[in-house]
């Protein structure tokens, strides 16, 4: 049984990883119980919504988290290659080198998609939109910048689908690292 948590913030990365290895509609409140170690009253105290609001602080976390590594680092570092190579970096130790899924990229395929499309888009357009003004900022025109942001983060999550289906995480490395050569290039 997990530690037990006292504050709702210490709540959220446990659920983070139920959903993420489980999925929405495989995280019932029993596994979510075991891995927060509160029962289901506390759970509800916490999150008077159930499991829904539960994964709207899950997908608001993972956000608040991107926004901060990856997103704002993007959109104002003044050096735009520097910014792009820390990407890189936060990318490959969020998703523990391809061993861990991208709870996000999850949530759009799953059953329940339309209940959190608004945050799954916010994502996604956010992550697109701040490498697409890195890449402006180092010179690319407009719609170059956007196709190279866009197919970096379907190179990323597809290298993460692939790497969990055949587990081997060296999937994931050897995409990171084309993706990583082919932004350096111009």
């Amino acid at each position: 049984m997990a530690k037990p948590v006292a504050e709702r913030a210490e709540v959220i990365p446990l659920l983070a990883e139920v959903f993420r290895t489980r999925g929405y509609e495989g995280a019932t409140l029993g596994l979510i119980s075991e891995a927060t170690g509160l029962g289901k009253g506390s759970l509800y105290n916490f999150f008077p919504g159930g499991k829904e609001e539960m994964a709207r602080e899950v997908l608001a976390h993972v956000d608040a988290w991107f926004t901060d590594h990856i997103y704002a680092p993007l959109r104002r570092t003044k050096d735009p290659d520097a910014a792009i190579a820390a990407m890189f970096v936060a990318v490959d130790g969020y998703f523990r080198s391809g061993g861990r899924v991208c709870l996000v990229g999850a949530m759009a395929l799953d059953a329940t998609r339309e209940v959190f499309a608004g945050r799954i888009r916010t994502y996604f357009v956010g992550w697109i939109e701040a490498l697409t003004a890195a890449l402006r900022r180092r010179g690319e025109p407009k719609a170059r910048a956007r196709h190279m942001a866009e197919s970096c983060v379907l190179e990323i999550q597809g290298a993460l689908v692939l790497a969990r289906a055949l587990d081997d995480r060296e999937v994931f490395a050897r995409a990171l690292k084309a993706s990583r050569q082919r932004l350096a290039s111009r």
